[in-house]
């Protein structure tokens, strides 16, 4: 099974907005109270937590039962995922079985709010309907936009294919020129992207210069206008890789690019490059993948990415001096055996090869039989062995 969250629209009279609003500032409340316990008795467990927090919260907030254990859970979950959690705003509340209940026959919602349980119409189409058809959601989290719109994202239970072993990989090369590149040779390009992104960067800062009212508003319109189109590719994206490894029944080979933006990061580089590295979103579209493929039934793995755009998909040689690569921009030539090809799609050959190594460990994996003088121009973290050099640590699997 694969969880998803279908986001519908509520209708709410305009009686019971103060409601709403005063129960998601209770819930704000509840949450920062919660966070300066946790940070100053150093508690992130979420029982020891519950006894410390779970009275004097309630009756400074007046908030239900319910409502002060999800703030626990959301304050202990948020500290799990993020380093640093900043201040709760007033701008959702979680709800789990006892303050939710979806009624699919008339389409409605009833939600526990401080002055009681309210019913709510749902305004949705066609494809919310047949996501909730049929099913007995236990959570949800009921949100208000910036534009004064209320929403409740509804998690619901999607039954997937299992997945099988399959002597096919498809490898998925990311980067800023082409967003993804895969071995099958299809790609898409960043440069649209990276056009929005730099736009959208010089309207912030002609707008923030000014410091007026009207400034002001148009910085609140233009409010996620770029994570939306963002999020819009990489949905896209993702639909179509994993719409590929479907028909040609492949496991799909991503890069784990945890942590790149720090090691990118200390790299002396321009307030530009910088900024452009920053507004990266491989992660989202790693999660897209992911999870559009457990639901087709598609195997995803995760392979380092070092040395993966630097050696050749044929004869798997590493340029043998340290900081000199074959690759030239969108074209790569070994040195070695004379290959040519675009480089990102040899990069995704290697990530396919890899993949291969992860899902069947039985097969043979990558490496190269490299004179003596090679190996000593590599990284002592890659070599291993006498004029053989192992591209990727071992801790993530046995290469052959």
């Amino acid at each position: 099974m694969q969880t998803i969250s279908v986001k519908c629209k509520v209708v709410v009279p305009v009686e019971l907005r103060v409601e709403i609003d005063r129960t998601l500032q209770g819930f704000a409340d509840a949450c920062n109270q919660i966070l300066e316990v946790a940070k100053r008795e150093k508690c992130w467990n979420t029982t020891k937590l519950h006894h410390k927090v779970y009275k004097p919260v309630r009756e400074s907030t007046g908030l239900k039962a319910n409502h002060v254990c999800q703030a626990i859970r959301r304050v202990i979950g948020n500290a799990k995922a993020v380093k640093q959690v900043h201040k709760f705003q007033p701008t959702s509340i979680s709800l789990d079985v006892r303050t939710f209940q979806y009624i699919e026959e008339s389409q409605t919602v009833g939600v526990t709010l401080m002055c009681g349980r309210v019913k709510f119409k749902m305004s949705i189409g066609g494809y919310q309907i047949a996501l909730l058809r049929g099913q007995k959601p236990t959570s949800a989290t009921f949100c208000k936009s910036r534009k004064g719109d209320y929403y409740i994202n509804i998690c619901v239970d999607i039954p997937s294919d299992p997945t099988g072993k399959t002597p096919r990989v498809i490898g998925v090369d990311l980067g800023r020129r082409d967003i993804a590149t895969t071995s099958t040779g299809k790609s898409w390009s960043g440069k649209q992207i990276q056009n929005t992104r730099d736009r959208y960067s010089k309207v912030r800062a002609n707008i923030q210069s000014k410091r007026t009212r009207s400034s002001r508003r148009l910085m609140r319109r233009l409010s996620g206008r770029e994570q939306r189109f963002q999020k819009w590719l990489n949905h896209n994206i993702s639909k179509q890789i994993v719409s590929d490894a479907k028909s040609a029944n492949a496991t799909i080979a991503l890069e784990d690019l945890t942590n790149i933006r720090e090691s990118l990061n200390q790299k002396p580089r321009s307030k530009t490059e910088r900024r452009r590295t920053n507004n990266w979103a491989f992660y989202q579209l790693r999660i897209f993948t992911q999870y559009k493929a457990n639901i087709a039934g598609i195997p995803v793995v995760l392979v380092p990415p070092a040395y993966t755009s630097q050696t050749c998909s044929r004869c798997h040689h590493v340029h043998p001096v340290k900081g000199k690569s074959y690759r030239s921009g969108k074209s790569f030539k070994c040195g070695h055996c004379g290959f040519e090809h675009d480089a990102d799609i040899n990069a995704a050959l290697n990530i396919a090869a890899l993949g291969l190594s992860v899902s069947q460990p039985e097969s043979p994996g990558i490496s190269c039989q490299l004179v003596s003088h090679c190996v000593a121009g590599v990284p002592p973290v890659v070599a291993s062995g006498e004029g053989q050099l192992n591209l990727f640590p071992t801790n993530y699997f046995e290469l052959g």
